[in-house]
C-alpha cells in the first residue's frame, strides 16, 4: 500500500516534502486537503488534531512534520537520492541548514502573509517589519553560505534544498531578494531548475489566486 500524504500542492512545507517524493520517484497517494474534499479534512484532522499539514501515513505508522517525514522517508521508503547524507558531520550541516530555511525564511515570509489575511484591524505592522528585516538577515547571510557551493549543505541536493525551495520561492515573492545577493539570487533559480521542485510548482499554479498579496506574474 502506498503513504499517503494529507496535504495541498499550494502549501510550503507540503511542497517540502513532495519535493522529496519526486526526488526519488516515490509513489504515494495525495490526499488533497481542500473545501471540496471535507470527508479527507476530516480523515486529517483524525490523524492530527493540530490540523497542521502535511502528514504522512503509512500502514499504522501516522508521520508528522516536514523535516521528519523526509527522514521517515529516507529510512522506509529510500531512494537512489539520499537526502539525509550518510556522513555525520554532513548530515548535522544538512539539518542546521534544514532548520535556517524552515526558521529564518519560512516563518518570517509565513508572518507577512498570515498577516494579510487577518482583518485590516488586527494586523500587525511592526510584526511586519521585523519580519522583512529576518528576511533581510537571512539572505545576506545565506548569499555567503552558498557562495562556494551548489546546494545548500554542500555539492549533493539535500533535506535542505528540499526545505530551502519553497521558501526563497514564496520568501521573494513576500520580500525580493536584493539584486546584489547574486549568490542567493541564483541558488533560487537552481532550485527552481531542479526538476522535482519545478513539477512541485507546476502543480500548484491553478491556487496561485490563493495568495493573499498576489502572486506575481513570474516565476
Amino acid at each position: 500500500m502506498k503513504p499517503q500524504l494529507f496535504a495541498h500542492p499550494f502549501s510550503a512545507y507540503c511542497q517540502k516534502v513532495i519535493i522529496a517524493l519526486y526526488e526519488n520517484d516515490t509513489p504515494f497517494e495525495l490526499r488533497l486537503l481542500d473545501q471540496k474534499t471535507p470527508e479527507i479534512v476530516a480523515e486529517w484532522s483524525a490523524l492530527w488534531p493540530l490540523k497542521r499539514m502535511p502528514v504522512l501515513k503509512d500502514g499504522d505508522e501516522t508521520v508528522l512534520e516536514s523535516t521528519i517525514i523526509i527522514e521517515y522517508l529516507a529510512l522506509n521508503h529510500p531512494g537512489p537520492v539520499r537526502l539525509v547524507p550518510s556522513d555525520a558531520n554532513t548530515a548535522l550541516k544538512t539539518r542546521m541548514m534544514d532548520r535556517f530555511f524552515d526558521n529564518y525564511v519560512m516563518t518570517p515570509m509565513q508572518k507577512v502573509v498570515f498577516n494579510q489575511i487577518r482583518a485590516e484591524a488586527d494586523r500587525d505592522p511592526t510584526g511586519v517589519k521585523e519580519a522583512k528585516a529576518m528576511l533581510d538577515n537571512a539572505y545576506a547571510w545565506l548569499d555567503g553560505a552558498i557562495a562556494k557551493s551548489e546546494w545548500a549543505a554542500g555539492d549533493q541536493f539535500s533535506l535542505a534544498d528540499c526545505a530551502a525551495a519553497p521558501s526563497l520561492f514564496y520568501a521573494d515573492w513576500v520580500h525580493p531578494i536584493p539584486e546584489k545577493l547574486e549568490n542567493t539570487r541564483a541558488y533560487r533559480a537552481r532550485l527552481l531548475a531542479r526538476p522535482s521542485f519545478a513539477r512541485a510548482v507546476d502543480e500548484a499554479r491553478p491556487y496561485r489566486s490563493y495568495f493573499p498579496l498576489g502572486a506575481p506574474d513570474r516565476d
